[in-house]
């Protein structure tokens, strides 16, 4: 929903969950009401190394099994170790799995253990944005086109067939994560969301009214991009990762009402929030979140009745 809408609240989900367990989450996220649903794409993170960390995309194909109405979708696939014919088709996949509701969010992807996994060398940001540039056309051709060819200096496609195609007429939704010129250029063009975490370089490390602050020029620059590309601002949806920006959003009912507030305020359409964990990176009190998260959807959905 965009333009004068309300908003939407996704939760984030780390992909450490095993058995079980892994599963019933999803399920719960679904039943408190929230909109969309996302889990990173990374082969390693900011979880000691001892602990399990398992595939992005496979585990949205079982919180595909096991919900029947939300969104899914990944925060972020990147270039690092993905590469856009094999991130298609499973992207394709999963939407005929999920009914329709897959979303393929995509980022550059930051230097670190992702990019230098499968052996090969850490790019400097200029040819990382060079990467990011084809990896994010190609992506959309053969998220749109039955029969792509593509030659470029970082990925290459040739007489590339997705039979049958994603579920929704317009394609699969991409949504593109992007803090820079080049990369919102990207977003103005081929995508049907825009992503931001704040300040990229240290996400969460801002104080709270610097990295409001930086959201609002964001969304400046946005909208100046958006108007340069040919495309109305309004008819790309805005989605904040606010536990990246943030510390501690869902602390009581209140603050997460503010902050989901200010967030609409600027021109947001969607705002996401880690589910909380035990421990470590995203650790909260999960009955304090959920009170926060259920009483803002009742809040949500009583003020669309009046």
């Amino acid at each position: 929903m965009t333009g004068g809408g309300r908003v939407r609240l996704g939760a984030l989900v780390l992909p450490d969950r095993p058995g079980p367990g892994g599963v019933e989450v999803w399920r719960r996220v679904e039943e408190l009401g929230f909109d969309h649903a996302w889990t990173l794409d990374h082969l390693s993170w900011r979880v000691p190394p001892d602990q399990p960390w398992f595939d992005a995309l496979t585990t949205l194909t079982a919180a595909a099994a096991v919900t029947r109405r939300i969104e899914l979708g990944t925060l972020v696939v990147s270039p690092n170790f993905r590469h856009p014919v094999v991130t298609a088709r499973q992207a394709m996949t999963l939407d005929h799995v999920s009914g329709g509701r897959f979303v393929l969010g995509v980022g550059a992807g930051a230097a670190g253990a992702d990019s230098t996994a499968l052996g090969g060398p850490v790019l400097p940001p200029a040819e990382r944005a060079d990467r990011f540039g084809e990896f994010v056309s190609l992506t959309h051709a053969l998220l749109r086109e039955p029969v792509t060819t593509f030659t470029g200096r970082h990925f290459s496609a040739r007489d590339v067939r997705m039979v049958p195609g994603g579920l929704r007429p317009g394609g699969i939704p991409l949504a593109v994560a992007a803090t820079g010129p080049r990369g919102m250029r990207l977003a103005a063009e081929y995508g049907d969301t825009w992503i931001t975490i704040g300040d990229a370089r240290a996400p969460g490390g801002q104080s709270e009214p610097e990295a409001f602050r930086t959201l609002r020029r964001q969304l400046g620059r946005l909208a100046a991009t958006c108007e340069e590309a040919g495309r109305p601002p309004d008819g790309l949806r805005r989605l904040v990762n606010l536990s990246r920006v943030v510390e501690d959003p869902y602390g009581s009912p209140e603050r997460l009402a503010e902050l989901v507030g200010r967030c609409a305020d600027l021109g947001f359409t969607d705002v996401v929030l880690a589910w909380p964990r035990r421990e470590g990176v995203f650790a909260g009190d999960m009955a304090v979140w959920e009170e926060a998260v259920s009483r803002l959807r009742r809040d949500t959905v009583r003020g669309e009745d009046d």
